[in-house]
């Protein structure tokens, strides 16, 4: 932040809606947040066990205080502001009538509620998927259809949608009064192709397997292209002046993959999020897996690759609160985070914990089997709290450079660059972890709030501001530190990797059936 104030038009508002809080910030063409306020919002409510919800009107009104308190506490005058921008998280769905009213809590993409299939699988569908070994994936993506549970369980709920929308065009008609949305927020369980960025075809399979009319679609529009215009009625609720342009972004991680630099398959931006990520951006459509898509990027006409770790960064906090209550209680009397002490317990600790080894997989992902479980191997009298907890960093990377050896493998693309964003992207010791266990230079951000950056490089794309996004990235998305691999750790990091830790999923994968089959978790 600076306090140096801007002329006329050289800002853009961020509105970046993520899982645990609402962003507004504004940005300047330079890529600075000038000055940005952060709502902490309560991510879901459950009245069953595994359903995650959250009233959409919650959502509008976290937005507006977000809004409503930056101009309260920045110093830029409002007509600083060039035009407004929206990235949000990814496959959170609101059901709204004919005039935007939610019909319905929102279904948070965290829901895990299941549709039950008898009689949902064609029977053509099923012996063609049957003979290509995918009838098992099909299954899964039309259990988890939030709209087939909609018009199973609720069918006058169904009845009564005039939309089924994303939580970034509820967003965008409470902005703008339009049903549109950007192509670069498709993502979840609707009939999208990604491969053309437009609503599937009318012979496509998935209007049989997200059984969507298309009338309850929104209109799309790409991003950086215009969604609409600031309504007197948001300008009154938001603070936001009326009739500026609202451009379209992307959903939030591929605004962060934008705003980290990464652009092409040679950079790989890694993120320590909630979820841990590994994600490749290209201009060619590639498939991880048969029949997996990739997800649409936040430049027009272009993809990006993820594998995730689902518990990611996650596992830090529960390090911490399961195990690090002296370095909260000594925090709190220093008026300093806990993970700063934390990051200091690290660096007394050897690499590889001195034979201690953490497999992450706490919750089972799409990339690992249903059953699996996470390991932590090789304790010996030595260690402590403080090999565990440095054993757990190097596994989520471990894990990460998994799938980045995937991604180069399919992108055709060696990696040459990280870009590590996401809160854990602010820890020296992970930062130094992911260079020596990668072996090429691990870069931050000049901003750890990539997400809000993407957004608003799409806006100044789209405003005309910067010619193309090449052009737009290297002004905006400018490289905070780097931290260059140390030779002896990267030689040990490769041996360990590559004898022993790749080898420990297959082994116990076996075990891990038979553990769930006994005590019938995971189910």
């Amino acid at each position: 932040m600076t306090n140096e104030k801007t002329k006329p038009g050289e800002l853009i508002l961020s509105i970046d809606a993520g899982t645990q809080s609402i962003r507004a910030a504004t940005v300047d063409l330079q890529g600075t947040i000038r000055h940005i306020v952060k709502t902490p919002i309560e991510p879901y409510f459950s009245d069953q066990p595994g359903w995650a919800e959250q009233r959409p009107e919650y959502y509008w009104e976290m937005l507006c205080k977000s809004c409503l308190d930056l101009f309260e506490t920045s110093a830029e005058p409002k007509e600083s502001i060039l035009g407004v921008t929206l990235t949000t998280q990814r496959a959170t769905v609101i059901n709204v009538d004919e005039s935007g009213e939610p019909l319905r809590p929102a279904m948070v993409w965290l829901d895990q509620r299941k549709v039950e299939l008898a009689g949902l699988v064609p029977g053509l569908v099923k012996a063609c998927s049957k003979a290509s070994r995918t009838l098992k994936m099909l299954e899964g993506v039309m259990e988890d259809c939030e709209a087939t549970w909609i018009r199973r369980h609720q069918p006058e709920v169904w009845e009564k949608t005039h939309k089924h929308l994303l939580l970034s065009g509820y967003f965008t008609y409470k902005l703008t009064g339009e049903f549109v949305d950007s192509t670069g927020n498709m993502v979840g369980y609707i009939p999208f192709d990604v491969k053309k960025s437009a609503w599937a075809g009318d012979l496509d399979l998935k209007w049989r397997l997200f059984p969507i009319e298309k009338e309850k679609l929104p209109g799309l529009v790409k991003p950086a292209d215009l969604l609409g215009e600031i309504t007197a009625r948001a300008s009154a609720e938001t603070g936001i002046p009326e009739g500026l342009p609202v451009v379209a972004a992307a959903n939030d991680k591929a605004c962060e993959i934008l705003g980290a630099g990464c652009i092409t398959p040679a950079d790989a931006c890694i993120s320590f999020g909630t979820i841990a990520t590994v994600n490749v951006q290209s201009d060619k459509y590639v498939e991880l897996r048969p029949l997996w898509p990739p997800y649409p990027s936040a430049v027009p006409d272009q993809f990006y690759t993820e594998v995730a770790v689902m518990r990611g960064a996650w596992m830090i906090t529960w390090f911490k609160e399961e195990f690090g209550l002296q370095e909260r209680l000594e925090a709190a009397e220093k008026g300093i985070p806990p993970e700063a002490l934390m990051d200091r317990m690290v660096r007394d600790v050897p690499p590889i914990a001195s034979g201690l080894v953490v497999q992450p997989y706490w919750t089972p992902s799409l990339e690992k089997s249903s059953c699996s479980r996470g390991s932590v191997i090789g304790f010996c009298d030595v260690h402590k709290r403080a090999h565990l907890y440095r054993a757990i960093l190097e596994g989520l990377v471990f894990a990460l450079k998994e799938g980045a050896e995937l991604s180069e493998k399919k992108n055709r693309t060696q990696i040459r660059e990280i870009h590590v964003s996401g809160g854990g992207s602010q820890s020296d010791s992970i930062m130094q972890i992911t260079a020596d266990i990668f072996g090429i230079p691990a870069r931050r951000p000049h901003t750890h709030e990539t997400s809000a950056l993407g957004a608003a490089i799409d806006a100044a794309v789209g405003l005309k501001l910067f010619p193309d996004f090449a052009a737009a990235t290297k002004e905006m998305a400018r490289v905070g530190a780097v931290f260059e691999p140390i030779d002896g750790n990267v030689a040990l990091y490769r041996k360990f990797y590559e004898r022993v830790y790749l080898k420990i999923y297959k082994r116990l994968l076996p075990l891990f059936r038979e553990m769930r089959e006994i005590t019938g978790y995971p189910e």
